[in-house]
């Protein structure tokens, strides 16, 4: 019970979130992660300039010597490697994100520990941008010289305010967002993202609850923004594929923090009487709209993109448990903490970490730092692991696997070679949360592509971060 306890604190933390990942949020919000997922690590690196060095080095693999570039975030007397992380650590994502970089500071601990990058040690400078994007954009600019590479960059909008910097820089970026543009030549080309954007998972989610459930109206409502828009435009487009009739569109219109407007949304859905709901939005807004569509007496199918869900919904005391358990899908980019998928990842979490709760957020920094590690033997197996060196190999990456968890990436070639189209589908599940057996719910189905998501022809943002 002890175990179950400190877990629903985290979960509970995480459905009080006020804002998708393209909306702002001027509350406090509280971390109850660990406080390892915080540190910043120090270097030792002399101090930056603008002339790339030339080093002689010994090549990991027992190749001969060679010339090996570097310039700004690389020690190469002391054998270090610095990344950045510009985190969300204490503001609206700060649960869910501080996950995340303990997911990434275990993985890369235990690559430092089996002989690092090529035998250099990788060390990460985390600051806390409390998803605001001045101080976003403030932190950027005092960690440029010092960094070779952005491991982790909160928020749609955070990422957008430094690209000017990052393409001056030559400096290569992971967002953490599910945006469709990241695959826009036209914004992508100092990044590289991962998983289905929100608008195929749109796609591939109302797919896979039609095929389930018979279902042939459709209720879409999001919050404004790119996180809601973006996966409002893939509702609309799996709707017109599927021949589903549309009986309220309500794209744009959540407020998370308008009473007013949560209800109007809910008696909006209610009235449609659809056989499905798929909304995109966080949480406690999801609830919120949930709770108050049930209690009118709606019965059907209901999903939404990944941050709707919270493991709380199915928590023993939740108003909406039993309802949440038979009508809800969920969906999401990884397997599950719990799945046998997740096995391997979660032991060696284990040894580097025994304290934390569990959380599916841990494996989401495992994939991000696995990318990067792929990354960076790249760029030695180049001889450059300057920054223009770093995103160099990003971009030729044809092939990334980042583990039996999630799918593969692919970074060379063109958009709609490129994007991912797979996605994870799971029901909920109360009785192993409370048995501490599972995170909330467990795998329907993984490595999911519904056939209009793999015939789809992606060669822009399903929504234009311009509007």
């Amino acid at each position: 019970m002890k175990h179950l306890t400190r877990w629903l604190v985290v979960l509970l933390a995480l459905a009080m979130v006020a804002a998708a990942c393209s909306q702002g949020d001027d509350g406090d919000a509280t971390d109850d992660t660990e406080a390892t997922a915080t540190t910043e690590a120090t270097t030792d690196s002399t101090e930056a300039t603008d002339d790339t060095e030339a080093t002689d080095t010994t090549m990991a693999d027992g190749g001969d010597d060679m010339e090996l570039l570097t310039d700004f975030g690389v020690d190469t007397e002391a054998k270090t490697i610095t990344l950045g992380l510009l985190s969300d650590l204490t503001g609206p994502f700060g649960p869910l994100v501080s996950a995340i970089t303990e997911g990434i500071r275990v993985y890369w601990e235990d690559v430092n520990a089996n002989g690092g990058v090529n035998g250099y040690e990788v060390l990460l400078d985390v600051v806390d941008t409390v998803y605001v994007v001045d101080t976003h954009v403030q932190l950027y600019e005092e960690m440029r010289d010092d960094v070779a590479a952005i491991q982790h960059s909160t928020g749609s909008p955070h990422t957008v305010a430094i690209l000017p910097q990052l393409a001056e820089d030559s400096m290569l970026a992971i967002p953490l967002t599910w945006y469709s543009g990241w695959s826009d030549p036209a914004i992508n080309a100092n990044l590289i993202s991962h998983g289905a954007p929100y608008c195929l998972e749109s796609m591939n989610g109302i797919s896979y609850i039609a095929d389930d459930t018979g279902g042939t109206t459709i209720a879409i409502a999001s919050v404004p923004g790119d996180y809601g828009l973006d996966g409002a435009a893939g509702a609309a487009l799996a709707a017109e594929a599927l021949g589903l009739e549309v009986v309220y569109d309500g794209s744009g219109a959540i407020i998370p923090t308008d009473e007013t407007t949560l209800t109007a949304v809910a008696n909006g859905i209610a009235e449609s009487g659809a056989d499905i709901v798929w909304t995109t939005t966080t949480p406690s807004t999801m609830s919120s709209i949930f709770g108050q569509v049930i209690a009118q007496g709606w019965s059907g199918a209901w999903g939404g993109n990944s941050p709707n869900w919270s493991p709380a919904f199915v928590a023993p005391d939740s108003p909406i448990k039993d309802a949440i358990a038979e009508m809800y899908y969920n969906s999401t980019y990884l397997a599950p903490w719990f799945d046998p998928l997740s096995a391997d990842a979660k032991d060696l979490f284990r040894q580097y970490n025994t304290e934390a709760p569990d959380s599916d957020y841990y494996l989401e920094g495992f994939v991000e730092a696995k990318i990067m590690h792929e990354v960076l033997l790249k760029a030695f197996e180049n001889g450059d692991i300057t920054r223009g060196g770093i995103l160099a190999a990003a971009k030729s990456l044809e092939s990334v696997d980042v583990g039996p968890f999630a799918p593969q990436e692919v970074y060379a070639g063109e958009p709609n070679e490129r994007v991912q189209r797979q996605s994870f589908i799971g029901r909920p599940d109360p009785e192993g949360l409370a048995a501490g057996t599972s995170a909330g719910y467990v795998l329907s189905e993984g490595f999911y592509t519904a056939d209009i998501t793999a015939n789809f022809e992606f060669n822009e943002a399903c929504y234009s971060l311009d509007g």
